[in-house]
């Protein structure tokens, strides 16, 4: 089963935010050795999800695993992407679409903010 990757984040009016984001996931995907993957915007950036998603089922992915890049469990992620995955599942049937947890609670997180709390202090 031939499997693509999203990362999913929130989307910004600054090009250059929406640009760090599309870095990030090419990084990640050399480093994974992913070769199918997308990034995708819920808000004020393209792609959107739809579009990921039509893009990667169009490489003949099966199964797609959504990996939303925002800190915490708010309300896009409790609400809104809920609703956009169970309406892209109608739209492309026999197409396993899984989300991952966000970055929260990850302990790579509290090591970022003690090498950002360091470097601040010169140490």
């Amino acid at each position: 089963m031939k499997t693509g990757l999203i990362v999913f984040a929130h989307g910004s009016s600054v090009v250059t935010a929406n640009q760090a984001v599309e870095k990030v996931a090419a990084d990640m995907a050399v480093a994974g050795r992913y070769e199918t993957y997308e990034t995708a915007f819920l808000e004020s950036a393209r792609p959107d999800l739809k579009e990921a998603v039509a893009r990667l089922t169009a490489k003949g992915v099966e199964k797609i695993i959504v990996l939303p890049y925002f800190l915490t469990l708010g309300i896009h992620l409790k609400r809104d992407l809920p609703r956009i995955v169970d309406e892209l599942a109608l739209i492309h049937k026999g197409v396993e679409i899984k989300v991952t947890e966000p970055l929260d609670g990850h302990p790579a997180l509290k090591e970022i903010l003690l090498d950002r709390a360091r470097r601040a202090l010169g140490s």
